[in-house]
């Protein structure tokens, strides 16, 4: 009798846990509308000559108080490029995987739609972004500033469509 008591017990306190994580994962994906899959639309998108991707999507989902985003496209050159952070919206760095260009990124909300990140190589600024979410929730435009090899200042607005 005390055994089954005892599953009882073990598997209400189980339960209750399982409930609680994923309501703190509901919770956590339903108050950041970024939380999905975005595609980038090269038609509303600028980019500097030859620069454009021939395709881009990434997906943002819950990690913590965080967000993982990972990136999958096609480079303008047609190398594939796959890479991924987790990351808090608190201004600090955090490690860029598979990016040789970028190896890490500090984000942090300016307003409920607009967010900052800064992508470092070196220690330097590589890439400064300002992400801006549509009121309506169905896209986000990405304007970025970066430098090229010759050191000109490179400029690119991307915008991309929720799935």
């Amino acid at each position: 009798m005390q055994t089954r008591i005892r599953q009882t017990c073990l598997f209400a306190v189980t339960a209750l846990g399982l409930v609680v994580v994923l309501a703190g994962t509901a919770l956590a994906q339903s108050s950041n509308p970024r939380i999905g899959t975005w595609k980038l639309n090269l038609a509303k998108s600028t980019y500097a000559a030859g620069t454009a991707p021939k395709s881009a999507t990434f997906t943002i989902v819950a990690a913590g108080a965080g967000v993982k985003v990972t990136v999958d496209g096609v480079n303008a050159d047609g190398t594939a490029s796959h890479w991924m952070y987790t990351a808090n919206y608190d201004g600090k760095d955090y490690p860029v995987t598979g990016n040789p260009n970028r190896e890490t990124v500090a984000s942090t909300l300016v307003d409920a739609n607009t967010l900052k990140s800064i992508y470092k190589k070196g220690g330097k600024a590589a890439v400064t972004q300002t992400s801006v979410l549509s009121s309506d929730g169905k896209t986000i435009a990405i304007t970025s500033t970066s430098t090229d090899a010759k050191g000109q200042t490179v400029n690119s607005v991307a915008i991309y469509d929720r799935q």
